[in-house]
Protein backbone atom coordinates (compact mmCIF):
# COMPACT_ATOMS: atom_id res chain seq x y z
CA UNK A 1 0.00 0.00 0.00
CA UNK A 2 1.18 2.82 -1.46
CA UNK A 3 2.86 5.73 1.83
CA UNK A 4 2.56 9.58 0.77
CA UNK A 5 4.88 11.67 2.72
CA UNK A 6 5.34 15.30 3.26
CA UNK A 7 7.41 17.90 0.28
CA UNK A 8 8.51 19.50 3.68
CA UNK A 9 11.58 18.70 6.15
CA UNK A 10 10.44 16.95 9.33
CA UNK A 11 9.65 19.04 12.35
CA UNK A 12 11.32 18.33 15.56
CA UNK A 13 8.55 17.18 18.36
CA UNK A 14 7.74 20.04 20.45
CA UNK A 15 7.74 18.85 24.14
CA UNK A 16 6.74 21.62 25.62
CA UNK A 17 3.55 22.35 28.05
CA UNK A 18 1.39 23.92 25.78
CA UNK A 19 1.23 27.17 27.93
CA UNK A 20 4.92 27.68 27.24
CA UNK A 21 4.58 26.29 23.46
CA UNK A 22 1.97 29.45 23.09
CA UNK A 23 3.25 32.05 25.30
CA UNK A 24 7.25 31.45 25.36
CA UNK A 25 7.34 34.37 23.46
CA UNK A 26 4.81 36.26 25.16
CA UNK A 27 6.98 38.71 27.72
CA UNK A 28 8.98 39.31 24.37
CA UNK A 29 6.10 40.67 22.29
CA UNK A 30 5.57 43.03 25.29
CA UNK A 31 3.42 46.30 24.78
CA UNK A 32 1.96 44.48 21.23
CA UNK A 33 -1.76 44.10 21.75
CA UNK A 34 -2.64 39.93 21.94
CA UNK A 35 -6.06 40.43 21.94
CA UNK A 36 -8.87 43.02 20.99
CA UNK A 37 -12.84 42.42 21.34
CA UNK A 38 -14.20 42.81 18.63
CA UNK A 39 -17.89 43.74 19.61
CA UNK A 40 -16.85 47.31 22.13
CA UNK A 41 -13.12 47.62 21.07
CA UNK A 42 -12.48 49.57 24.13
CA UNK A 43 -11.64 45.88 25.89
CA UNK A 44 -7.81 44.59 24.84
CA UNK A 45 -5.17 42.70 26.50
CA UNK A 46 -1.16 43.47 25.91
CA UNK A 47 0.64 40.46 25.26
CA UNK A 48 2.52 41.29 28.55
CA UNK A 49 -1.03 41.36 29.92
CA UNK A 50 -1.51 38.18 29.17
CA UNK A 51 1.19 36.53 30.09
CA UNK A 52 1.02 38.02 33.75
CA UNK A 53 -2.39 37.26 33.71
CA UNK A 54 -2.60 33.47 32.81
CA UNK A 55 -0.06 33.18 35.36
CA UNK A 56 -2.08 34.88 38.44
CA UNK A 57 -5.22 32.64 36.93
CA UNK A 58 -3.20 29.70 38.00
CA UNK A 59 -2.32 30.69 40.94
CA UNK A 60 -5.62 31.44 41.78
CA UNK A 61 -6.63 27.74 40.78
CA UNK A 62 -4.20 26.34 42.61
CA UNK A 63 -5.08 28.02 46.13
CA UNK A 64 -8.23 27.33 45.40
CA UNK A 65 -7.64 23.70 45.53
CA UNK A 66 -6.69 22.18 41.71
CA UNK A 67 -4.53 19.92 41.29
CA UNK A 68 -3.12 18.20 38.76
CA UNK A 69 -5.03 16.25 36.61
CA UNK A 70 -7.64 17.53 37.53
CA UNK A 71 -10.89 18.83 34.72
CA UNK A 72 -11.64 22.01 33.88
CA UNK A 73 -14.65 23.08 31.84
CA UNK A 74 -14.59 25.73 30.15
CA UNK A 75 -18.00 26.94 28.97
CA UNK A 76 -17.99 30.03 27.36
CA UNK A 77 -18.50 32.18 23.19
CA UNK A 78 -15.43 33.92 22.36
CA UNK A 79 -13.79 36.40 24.96
CA UNK A 80 -10.75 38.05 25.46
CA UNK A 81 -10.51 36.23 28.59
CA UNK A 82 -10.47 32.75 27.43
CA UNK A 83 -7.26 32.15 26.41
CA UNK A 84 -5.56 33.55 29.85
CA UNK A 85 -8.43 30.94 31.44
CA UNK A 86 -7.12 28.34 29.43
CA UNK A 87 -3.10 28.47 29.71
CA UNK A 88 -4.12 29.43 33.29
CA UNK A 89 -5.24 26.22 33.46
CA UNK A 90 -3.28 23.97 31.85
CA UNK A 91 -0.55 25.95 33.80
CA UNK A 92 -2.02 24.78 37.10
CA UNK A 93 -1.85 21.60 35.61
CA UNK A 94 -5.77 20.74 34.36
CA UNK A 95 -7.08 19.18 31.18
CA UNK A 96 -9.34 21.99 29.41
CA UNK A 97 -12.40 20.34 28.19
CA UNK A 98 -13.90 22.93 26.19
CA UNK A 99 -17.73 23.19 25.94
CA UNK A 100 -20.29 24.15 23.47
CA UNK A 101 -21.82 27.42 25.02
CA UNK A 102 -25.19 26.58 22.94
CA UNK A 103 -25.25 23.29 24.86
CA UNK A 104 -28.21 22.55 26.68
CA UNK A 105 -27.74 22.05 30.75
CA UNK A 106 -28.56 17.76 30.04
CA UNK A 107 -25.70 17.96 26.96
CA UNK A 108 -23.19 20.23 29.42
CA UNK A 109 -23.92 17.42 32.31
CA UNK A 110 -23.22 14.64 29.95
CA UNK A 111 -19.73 16.15 29.15
CA UNK A 112 -18.96 16.95 33.26
CA UNK A 113 -19.92 13.12 34.06
CA UNK A 114 -17.82 11.82 31.11
CA UNK A 115 -14.50 13.90 31.46
CA UNK A 116 -15.10 13.44 35.32
CA UNK A 117 -14.59 17.81 35.42
CA UNK A 118 -14.52 19.26 39.13
CA UNK A 119 -14.14 22.47 37.86
CA UNK A 120 -16.37 25.00 35.68
CA UNK A 121 -15.14 28.35 34.46
CA UNK A 122 -18.12 30.25 32.51
CA UNK A 123 -19.92 33.17 31.76
CA UNK A 124 -22.58 35.58 34.03
CA UNK A 125 -25.19 34.86 30.92
CA UNK A 126 -24.29 31.56 30.90
CA UNK A 127 -23.97 30.77 34.83
CA UNK A 128 -28.07 29.58 34.68
CA UNK A 129 -26.86 26.36 32.29
CA UNK A 130 -23.90 25.92 33.89
CA UNK A 131 -25.33 26.00 37.39
CA UNK A 132 -28.14 23.04 36.27
CA UNK A 133 -25.43 21.11 34.88
CA UNK A 134 -23.43 21.17 38.26
CA UNK A 135 -26.25 20.09 39.34
CA UNK A 136 -27.37 17.38 37.27
CA UNK A 137 -23.78 15.98 36.71
CA UNK A 138 -22.52 15.70 40.79
CA UNK A 139 -18.69 16.55 42.03
CA UNK A 140 -18.20 19.91 41.04
CA UNK A 141 -16.34 21.52 43.71
CA UNK A 142 -16.14 25.18 41.98
CA UNK A 143 -17.55 27.53 39.62
CA UNK A 144 -16.10 30.84 38.75
CA UNK A 145 -17.80 33.24 36.29
CA UNK A 146 -14.99 35.40 33.85
CA UNK A 147 -16.95 38.26 34.70
CA UNK A 148 -18.84 39.30 37.25
CA UNK A 149 -22.13 37.24 39.21
CA UNK A 150 -23.21 37.60 42.22
CA UNK A 151 -22.44 35.12 44.66
CA UNK A 152 -19.85 33.74 42.84
CA UNK A 153 -16.18 33.59 42.52
CA UNK A 154 -14.91 35.69 39.29
CA UNK A 155 -11.72 34.72 37.55
CA UNK A 156 -11.00 38.82 37.89
CA UNK A 157 -11.08 37.96 41.31
CA UNK A 158 -7.69 35.45 40.93
CA UNK A 159 -5.66 37.59 39.13
CA UNK A 160 -5.76 39.56 42.59
CA UNK A 161 -3.55 36.76 44.53
CA UNK A 162 -0.84 36.80 45.82
CA UNK A 163 -0.52 33.12 46.00
CA UNK A 164 2.75 31.43 44.18
CA UNK A 165 2.55 30.40 40.69
CA UNK A 166 2.42 26.55 40.81
CA UNK A 167 5.03 24.90 39.80
CA UNK A 168 3.47 21.52 37.73
CA UNK A 169 5.86 18.64 35.76
CA UNK A 170 4.05 18.17 32.77
CA UNK A 171 4.63 14.93 30.93
CA UNK A 172 4.22 16.79 27.49
CA UNK A 173 3.75 13.35 25.44
CA UNK A 174 1.11 11.68 28.16
CA UNK A 175 -0.29 14.39 29.86
CA UNK A 176 -4.02 15.87 28.23
CA UNK A 177 -3.99 19.51 27.71
CA UNK A 178 -7.24 19.63 25.88
CA UNK A 179 -10.33 17.52 25.55
CA UNK A 180 -12.76 18.58 23.40
CA UNK A 181 -15.78 16.28 22.09
CA UNK A 182 -15.99 15.53 18.73
CA UNK A 183 -18.83 16.99 17.17
CA UNK A 184 -20.81 13.73 17.06
CA UNK A 185 -21.99 13.80 13.74
CA UNK A 186 -21.14 10.45 13.49
CA UNK A 187 -22.05 8.39 16.93
CA UNK A 188 -22.18 10.25 20.33
CA UNK A 189 -19.85 13.20 21.22
CA UNK A 190 -16.40 11.56 22.48
CA UNK A 191 -13.69 13.06 24.93
CA UNK A 192 -11.10 13.46 22.27
CA UNK A 193 -7.42 13.18 24.56
CA UNK A 194 -4.90 16.09 22.67
CA UNK A 195 -1.75 16.01 24.93
CA UNK A 196 0.59 18.92 25.23
CA UNK A 197 2.84 17.35 22.32
CA UNK A 198 0.49 16.85 19.99
CA UNK A 199 -0.92 20.09 20.37
CA UNK A 200 2.52 22.03 20.17
CA UNK A 201 3.60 19.92 17.20
CA UNK A 202 0.70 20.69 15.14
CA UNK A 203 1.60 24.29 15.75
CA UNK A 204 4.77 23.28 14.50
CA UNK A 205 4.02 21.61 11.65
CA UNK A 206 1.28 24.37 10.69
CA UNK A 207 4.21 27.60 10.94
CA UNK A 208 5.34 27.52 7.82
CA UNK A 209 2.36 27.96 6.17
CA UNK A 210 0.71 30.16 8.60
CA UNK A 211 1.84 34.20 7.85
CA UNK A 212 1.41 35.61 11.46
CA UNK A 213 3.34 37.56 13.20
CA UNK A 214 3.70 40.92 14.85
CA UNK A 215 1.48 42.91 12.59
CA UNK A 216 -0.88 40.36 11.10
CA UNK A 217 -4.57 41.36 12.49
CA UNK A 218 -6.55 38.02 12.44
CA UNK A 219 -10.37 38.09 12.98
CA UNK A 220 -11.64 35.20 15.38
CA UNK A 221 -15.56 34.16 14.75
CA UNK A 222 -14.86 30.92 14.78
CA UNK A 223 -15.61 29.29 18.29
CA UNK A 224 -12.54 28.37 20.59
CA UNK A 225 -14.09 25.83 21.55
CA UNK A 226 -13.84 23.91 18.90
CA UNK A 227 -10.49 22.08 17.92
CA UNK A 228 -10.24 24.63 14.59
CA UNK A 229 -10.61 27.68 16.67
CA UNK A 230 -8.64 27.00 19.13
CA UNK A 231 -5.35 26.32 17.04
CA UNK A 232 -6.08 28.44 13.88
CA UNK A 233 -7.21 31.78 15.94
CA UNK A 234 -6.01 31.21 19.22
CA UNK A 235 -2.96 29.21 19.70
CA UNK A 236 -1.22 29.89 16.47
CA UNK A 237 -1.65 33.84 16.00
CA UNK A 238 -0.93 34.53 19.90
CA UNK A 239 2.26 32.34 19.50
CA UNK A 240 3.78 34.24 16.98
CA UNK A 241 2.96 37.93 18.13
CA UNK A 242 -0.25 38.32 15.94
CA UNK A 243 -3.06 40.78 17.11
CA UNK A 244 -6.32 38.32 17.41
CA UNK A 245 -9.70 40.73 17.44
CA UNK A 246 -12.45 38.11 19.34
CA UNK A 247 -16.33 38.15 18.48
CA UNK A 248 -18.38 36.07 20.32
CA UNK A 249 -20.61 34.92 17.25
CA UNK A 250 -20.85 35.19 13.73
CA UNK A 251 -22.81 38.10 12.55
CA UNK A 252 -22.44 39.06 9.34
CA UNK A 253 -22.56 42.73 9.74
CA UNK A 254 -20.57 42.44 12.92
CA UNK A 255 -18.07 40.43 11.32
CA UNK A 256 -17.72 42.81 8.20
CA UNK A 257 -17.49 45.83 10.32
CA UNK A 258 -14.45 44.12 12.40
CA UNK A 259 -12.73 43.54 9.39
CA UNK A 260 -13.01 47.05 8.05
CA UNK A 261 -11.91 48.77 11.74
CA UNK A 262 -9.45 47.24 12.56
CA UNK A 263 -8.12 46.38 9.17
CA UNK A 264 -8.05 42.23 9.22
CA UNK A 265 -5.48 40.79 6.96
CA UNK A 266 -6.68 36.85 7.73
CA UNK A 267 -9.76 35.20 8.16
CA UNK A 268 -9.96 31.97 8.81
CA UNK A 269 -13.75 30.78 8.28
CA UNK A 270 -15.85 27.80 7.46
CA UNK A 271 -17.58 27.28 4.15
CA UNK A 272 -20.88 29.28 5.52
CA UNK A 273 -18.85 32.30 5.41
CA UNK A 274 -17.44 32.20 2.26
CA UNK A 275 -20.69 31.84 1.44
CA UNK A 276 -21.82 35.06 2.45
CA UNK A 277 -18.87 36.97 1.21
CA UNK A 278 -19.15 35.29 -2.49
CA UNK A 279 -22.85 35.95 -2.35
CA UNK A 280 -24.16 38.37 0.14
CA UNK A 281 -25.09 41.76 -0.43
CA UNK A 282 -24.02 43.41 2.34
CA UNK A 283 -20.70 42.46 1.71
CA UNK A 284 -20.37 45.67 -0.88
CA UNK A 285 -21.26 47.71 2.20
CA UNK A 286 -17.35 47.56 3.57
CA UNK A 287 -14.21 48.34 3.16
CA UNK A 288 -12.36 44.75 2.90
CA UNK A 289 -9.23 46.23 1.12
CA UNK A 290 -7.25 45.10 4.39
CA UNK A 291 -7.45 41.03 3.55
CA UNK A 292 -4.17 39.93 2.24
CA UNK A 293 -6.19 35.73 2.33
CA UNK A 294 -8.81 33.74 3.33
CA UNK A 295 -8.51 29.91 4.94
CA UNK A 296 -11.48 27.78 4.93
CA UNK A 297 -11.59 24.39 6.71
CA UNK A 298 -13.62 22.36 9.08
CA UNK A 299 -16.27 21.05 5.97
CA UNK A 300 -15.69 20.58 2.17
CA UNK A 301 -15.71 23.96 0.12
CA UNK A 302 -17.00 24.03 -3.16
CA UNK A 303 -14.27 25.05 -6.07
CA UNK A 304 -16.57 27.75 -8.14
CA UNK A 305 -17.82 28.81 -4.71
CA UNK A 306 -14.40 29.82 -3.45
CA UNK A 307 -13.50 30.86 -6.81
CA UNK A 308 -16.88 33.71 -6.30
CA UNK A 309 -15.26 34.62 -3.16
CA UNK A 310 -12.14 35.28 -4.30
CA UNK A 311 -12.94 37.20 -7.28
CA UNK A 312 -15.39 39.53 -4.93
CA UNK A 313 -12.37 40.54 -2.51
CA UNK A 314 -9.68 40.51 -5.46
CA UNK A 315 -7.77 37.90 -3.76
CA UNK A 316 -5.87 35.17 -4.22
CA UNK A 317 -7.60 32.46 -4.30
CA UNK A 318 -9.35 30.88 -1.03
CA UNK A 319 -7.07 28.66 0.50
CA UNK A 320 -8.48 25.40 1.93
CA UNK A 321 -7.20 23.10 5.02
CA UNK A 322 -8.25 20.15 5.90
CA UNK A 323 -8.03 18.07 9.94
CA UNK A 324 -10.24 16.32 12.36
CA UNK A 325 -10.39 17.17 16.30
CA UNK A 326 -8.50 13.99 16.74
CA UNK A 327 -5.61 15.12 15.09
CA UNK A 328 -5.14 18.36 16.83
CA UNK A 329 -6.41 18.94 13.92
CA UNK A 330 -4.17 19.72 11.09
CA UNK A 331 -2.65 17.63 8.82
CA UNK A 332 -3.03 19.60 5.30
CA UNK A 333 -3.52 22.76 3.80
CA UNK A 334 -2.66 24.56 0.92
CA UNK A 335 0.71 27.23 1.32
CA UNK A 336 -0.49 30.84 0.88
CA UNK A 337 3.01 30.90 -1.49
CA UNK A 338 1.33 28.45 -3.71
CA UNK A 339 0.97 29.29 -7.55
CA UNK A 340 -2.50 28.62 -8.68
CA UNK A 341 -2.86 25.33 -6.29
CA UNK A 342 -5.43 23.12 -8.52
CA UNK A 343 -9.17 24.21 -7.56
CA UNK A 344 -10.70 22.26 -4.87
CA UNK A 345 -7.94 20.97 -3.02
CA UNK A 346 -8.01 20.98 0.36
CA UNK A 347 -3.92 20.77 0.40
CA UNK A 348 -0.65 18.96 1.17
CA UNK A 349 0.44 17.14 3.93
CA UNK A 350 2.46 19.11 6.82
CA UNK A 351 5.76 18.08 7.77
CA UNK A 352 6.47 14.82 9.58
CA UNK A 353 2.76 13.59 8.19
CA UNK A 354 2.29 10.56 6.65
CA UNK A 355 -0.92 9.51 4.18
CA UNK A 356 -2.43 6.42 3.09
CA UNK A 357 -5.82 6.18 0.71
CA UNK A 358 -7.40 2.75 1.38
CA UNK A 359 -9.70 1.68 -1.99
CA UNK A 360 -13.54 1.43 -1.23
CA UNK A 361 -14.62 -1.87 -1.90
CA UNK A 362 -16.81 -0.88 -4.87
CA UNK A 363 -14.44 1.63 -6.40
CA UNK A 364 -12.24 1.60 -9.22
CA UNK A 365 -12.15 5.60 -9.41
CA UNK A 366 -8.99 6.21 -7.10
CA UNK A 367 -10.82 7.36 -3.91
CA UNK A 368 -10.24 5.60 -0.92
CA UNK A 369 -10.73 6.46 2.89
CA UNK A 370 -7.67 8.82 3.99
CA UNK A 371 -5.47 7.28 6.81
CA UNK A 372 -3.30 9.67 8.60
CA UNK A 373 -0.19 9.10 10.58
CA UNK A 374 2.01 11.50 12.55
CA UNK A 375 2.89 13.40 16.08
CA UNK A 376 -0.47 15.38 16.25
CA UNK A 377 -2.61 12.10 16.30
CA UNK A 378 -4.67 12.26 19.51
CA UNK A 379 -3.94 10.30 22.47
CA UNK A 380 -7.19 8.52 22.20
CA UNK A 381 -10.86 8.94 22.72
CA UNK A 382 -11.06 9.53 27.28
CA UNK A 383 -12.51 5.55 28.80
CA UNK A 384 -12.88 4.35 25.12
CA UNK A 385 -10.69 1.73 24.69
CA UNK A 386 -12.76 0.12 21.74
CA UNK A 387 -13.53 3.65 19.43
CA UNK A 388 -10.02 4.48 20.24
CA UNK A 389 -9.02 0.98 18.87
CA UNK A 390 -11.83 1.31 15.98
CA UNK A 391 -10.04 5.04 14.59
CA UNK A 392 -6.48 4.00 15.65
CA UNK A 393 -5.22 0.91 13.99
CA UNK A 394 -2.23 -0.94 15.41
CA UNK A 395 0.72 0.97 13.05
CA UNK A 396 -1.02 3.93 14.30
CA UNK A 397 -2.90 4.95 11.55
CA UNK A 398 -6.16 7.09 11.92
CA UNK A 399 -8.99 6.30 9.96
CA UNK A 400 -10.47 9.44 8.85
CA UNK A 401 -13.80 7.61 7.78
CA UNK A 402 -13.19 10.54 4.88
CA UNK A 403 -13.28 9.76 1.35
CA UNK A 404 -10.47 11.40 -0.98
CA UNK A 405 -7.72 11.50 -3.49
CA UNK A 406 -4.47 12.49 -4.67
CA UNK A 407 -3.65 13.75 -7.97
CA UNK A 408 0.20 13.08 -9.54
CA UNK A 409 1.60 16.27 -7.77
CA UNK A 410 0.24 15.54 -4.36
CA UNK A 411 -2.45 17.38 -3.66
CA UNK A 412 -5.65 16.13 -1.70
CA UNK A 413 -9.02 15.89 -2.84
CA UNK A 414 -11.35 15.30 -0.25
CA UNK A 415 -14.95 13.75 -1.98
CA UNK A 416 -17.45 13.14 1.41
CA UNK A 417 -17.58 11.31 4.73
CA UNK A 418 -17.58 7.08 4.06
CA UNK A 419 -21.01 7.04 6.41
CA UNK A 420 -22.43 9.96 4.44
CA UNK A 421 -21.99 8.50 0.69
CA UNK A 422 -25.18 7.40 -1.06
CA UNK A 423 -25.63 4.10 -2.24
CA UNK A 424 -27.77 4.20 -5.60
CA UNK A 425 -28.27 1.24 -7.21
CA UNK A 426 -24.64 -0.04 -6.72
CA UNK A 427 -23.17 3.61 -7.53
CA UNK A 428 -21.18 5.87 -4.70
CA UNK A 429 -23.27 9.52 -4.66
CA UNK A 430 -21.51 11.76 -2.55
CA UNK A 431 -23.43 14.55 -0.99
CA UNK A 432 -20.98 17.29 -1.30
CA UNK A 433 -20.88 17.15 -4.84
CA UNK A 434 -24.23 17.61 -5.12
CA UNK A 435 -24.21 20.42 -2.60
CA UNK A 436 -21.63 22.66 -4.37
CA UNK A 437 -23.69 21.97 -7.41
CA UNK A 438 -27.15 23.19 -6.24
CA UNK A 439 -24.93 26.49 -4.86
CA UNK A 440 -24.31 27.63 -8.13
CA UNK A 441 -27.76 28.19 -8.71
CA UNK A 442 -28.44 31.90 -8.71
CA UNK A 443 -31.62 31.28 -6.61
CA UNK A 444 -30.38 28.64 -3.95
CA UNK A 445 -28.81 30.51 -0.78
CA UNK A 446 -28.23 26.93 0.88
CA UNK A 447 -28.46 23.59 0.49
CA UNK A 448 -28.07 19.62 1.75
CA UNK A 449 -27.99 16.53 0.32
CA UNK A 450 -28.88 13.14 1.87
CA UNK A 451 -29.75 10.25 1.14
CA UNK A 452 -33.23 9.09 1.59
CA UNK A 453 -35.50 5.76 0.66
CA UNK A 454 -37.89 6.04 -2.64
CA UNK A 455 -41.03 4.43 -2.90
CA UNK A 456 -39.04 0.90 -4.36
CA UNK A 457 -37.16 0.49 -1.46
CA UNK A 458 -34.13 2.37 -3.04
CA UNK A 459 -31.70 4.80 -1.99
CA UNK A 460 -31.53 8.24 -3.70
CA UNK A 461 -30.06 11.90 -3.30
CA UNK A 462 -32.76 14.17 -1.78
CA UNK A 463 -31.91 17.87 -1.48
CA UNK A 464 -32.91 20.49 1.39
CA UNK A 465 -33.01 23.74 -0.39
CA UNK A 466 -32.98 27.46 0.66
CA UNK A 467 -34.31 29.70 -1.65
CA UNK A 468 -33.23 33.09 -1.99
CA UNK A 469 -36.08 35.50 -0.90
CA UNK A 470 -36.20 37.13 -4.21
CA UNK A 471 -37.12 33.76 -6.44
CA UNK A 472 -40.38 32.97 -4.30
CA UNK A 473 -41.04 30.84 -8.15
CA UNK A 474 -38.34 28.26 -7.92
CA UNK A 475 -40.05 24.93 -7.90
CA UNK A 476 -38.41 21.52 -7.05
CA UNK A 477 -38.64 20.20 -10.18
CA UNK A 478 -36.32 23.18 -11.31
CA UNK A 479 -33.86 22.30 -8.87
CA UNK A 480 -33.53 18.76 -10.20
CA UNK A 481 -33.82 19.73 -13.59
CA UNK A 482 -30.99 21.85 -12.91
CA UNK A 483 -28.77 19.19 -11.39
CA UNK A 484 -29.73 16.78 -13.87
CA UNK A 485 -27.98 19.14 -16.66
CA UNK A 486 -24.90 18.96 -14.61
CA UNK A 487 -23.98 15.48 -13.33
CA UNK A 488 -24.18 12.07 -14.40
CA UNK A 489 -27.15 10.23 -14.18
CA UNK A 490 -26.99 8.21 -11.59
CA UNK A 491 -26.03 11.11 -9.59
CA UNK A 492 -28.79 12.84 -10.09
CA UNK A 493 -31.11 14.72 -7.06
CA UNK A 494 -34.71 12.72 -7.07
CA UNK A 495 -36.28 14.57 -4.54
CA UNK A 496 -35.82 18.65 -3.65
CA UNK A 497 -37.48 20.06 -0.29
CA UNK A 498 -37.18 23.59 0.30
CA UNK A 499 -36.28 24.66 4.27
CA UNK A 500 -36.26 27.88 5.86
CA UNK A 501 -32.22 27.19 7.01
CA UNK A 502 -29.92 24.37 6.75
CA UNK A 503 -29.07 22.87 10.52
CA UNK A 504 -25.00 23.41 10.54
CA UNK A 505 -22.62 22.77 13.32
CA UNK A 506 -20.89 25.94 14.64
CA UNK A 507 -17.76 25.05 12.67
CA UNK A 508 -20.12 24.83 8.88
CA UNK A 509 -20.66 21.00 9.24
CA UNK A 510 -24.11 20.51 7.92
CA UNK A 511 -26.02 18.67 10.64
CA UNK A 512 -27.43 15.68 8.32
CA UNK A 513 -28.23 13.65 11.10
CA UNK A 514 -31.18 16.83 12.04
CA UNK A 515 -32.17 16.04 8.27
CA UNK A 516 -31.92 11.96 8.46
CA UNK A 517 -34.91 12.83 11.67
CA UNK A 518 -37.03 15.26 9.46
CA UNK A 519 -37.42 12.80 7.41
CA UNK A 520 -38.08 10.40 9.70
CA UNK A 521 -40.83 12.45 11.09
CA UNK A 522 -42.39 13.04 8.40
Amino acid sequence: MHVFHSDHPAVPTLDLPIHDAVLGDAAAYGDTVALIDGTDDTSALTYRQLDTFHRRIAAGLAEAGLRKGDVLALHSPNTIAYPAVFFGATRAGATVTTVHPLATAEEFAKQLRDSAARWIVTVSPLLPTALAAAELAGGIERIHVCDRAEGHPSVLDLLATTAPEPRVTVDPAEDVAALPYSSGTTGTPKGVMLTHRSMGTNLEQLRPFVPMGPGARILAVLPFFHIYGLTALMNAPLRLGATVVVLPRFDLDQFLAAIEKHRITGLYVAPPIVLALAKHPAVDRYDLSSLEYVVSAAAPLDAELAAACSKRLGLPPVRQAYGMTELSPGTHVVPLAAENPPPGTVGKLLPSTEMRIVPLSDSSSGHGEILIRGPQVMKGYLGRPEATADMIDADGWVHTGDIGHVDEHGWLFVVDRVKELIKYKGYQVAPAELEAVLLTHPSVTDAAVIGVTDDEGSEVPKAYVVRRSSAPDLTADDVMTYVAERVAPYKKVRQAEFIDAIPRATSGKILRRELRDRERNH
